[in-house]
């Protein structure tokens, strides 16, 4: 079983207000994530790890109707890879691959995270990811050009990032007894050196809100 780890527990300080509550297109920005796993036939159960706001919130919308893979909500930590860590103390016995995700990141689809689980089941470990298009500069303190990035192989993280249960349980194991500061699944993983983690190109707009013009930016790509 695939369970997933949605995690909602930001205190959105660069938003402003609370970007996980905010409406994308009439719909709040965290329920869009919980329901395209909802959605995703290849999840079987869904646990979100949240601040004191969004865990009201995720409960009410359970309460509604339509979210029968929620299982449990989590009290998040002060810290990312706390909370990350908390969902996967959290999974069911029977889990065997976990995708963690971004609780801001709403237009995620069924799709591409059904793709993501595919790949994890025959790699052990597969993320969502997108190849740098851009132009790339170093920059100093004051905003100078100090020189160019070659862009070649390089690739913007996203999620849902998915592993072996095992795994993953035994990359923040290290995690937490080196006291380490991790921004992704991905990162956790390097620290164990292996297996390599198989990026899965992701051909739609997976944005993560963090901004206000974010907001607006998503629901323009919805309108398409």
């Amino acid at each position: 079983m695939t369970t997933a780890i949605i995690v909602a527990a930001g205190s959105s300080r660069r938003m402003g207000f609370d970007k996980l509550l905010a409406p994308l297109a009439g719909v709040p920005v965290l329920r869009r994530s919980i329901t395209a796993f909802q959605d995703c036939a290849d999840v079987g159960d869904i646990l979100v790890v949240a601040s004191e706001a969004a865990t009201a919130a995720v409960a009410a919308w359970k309460a509604q109707g339509g979210l029968g893979k929620l299982r449990r909500i989590l009290p998040g930590g002060a810290e990312r890879h706390l909370s990350v860590w908390a969902g996967l103390n959290a999974c069911a016995p029977e889990t065997s691959l976990v995708a963690v995700h971004d609780g801001a990141r709403p237009l995620i689809t069924p799709a591409q995270i059904s793709r993501c689980i595919a790949a994890a089941r025959e790699h052990a470990a597969a993320a969502c990811a997108r190849p740098l298009t851009e132009t790339v500069k170093r920059a100093d303190a004051e905003g100078r050009v100090t020189g160019s990035l070659n862009r070649e192989g390089v690739w913007i993280m996203e999620t849902p990032q998915v592993f072996q249960h095992a795994l993953l349980v035994r990359a923040y194991e290290t995690v937490m007894r080196e006291r380490l500061l991790v921004t992704d699944e991905v990162s956790a993983l390097q620290h164990l050196g292996s297996p390599p983690v198989h990026l899965v190109k992701n051909d739609s707009p997976n944005p993560k809100i963090t901004f206000p013009e974010d907001l607006a930016l998503a629901a323009k790509m919805l309108a398409l």
